[in-house]
C-alpha cells in the first residue's frame, strides 16, 4: 500500500495575524476561551490550515452590524 500524498497548507499564527492585521495575542486569546478558527499543535508548535481559516472567513461574513448571521450560519 502506498502513502498518499496530501498537501496541507499552513501558516503560523504571526502569519494569521499579519493576514487579518490583528495581534498573535489576539489569536492566543482566541485559543484560549475556544474562540476563532480550528488550529493544530504540532509538536509545540501552533499552525493553522489554510481551508480552516478560510471556513472561519466565511462563517464571519455579514449582512449588516445587527449581530445576526445570515444564510452563512455554521454549527460547530
Amino acid at each position: 500500500m502506498e502513502a498518499t500524498k496530501v498537501d496541507v497548507i499552513c501558516i503560523n499564527q504571526m502569519e494569521l495575524a499579519a493576514r487579518w492585521r490583528i495581534s498573535h495575542r489576539t489569536l492566543e486569546r482566541w485559543r484560549w476561551t475556544g474562540e476563532g478558527p480550528k488550529f493544530l499543535k504540532v509538536g509545540g508548535r501552533v499552525v493553522y490550515r489554510l481551508t480552516d481559516i478560510e471556513e472561519y472567513e466565511e462563517m464571519m461574513i455579514r449582512s449588516s452590524t445587527s449581530g445576526v448571521r445570515d444564510a452563512h450560519q455554521f454549527s460547530a
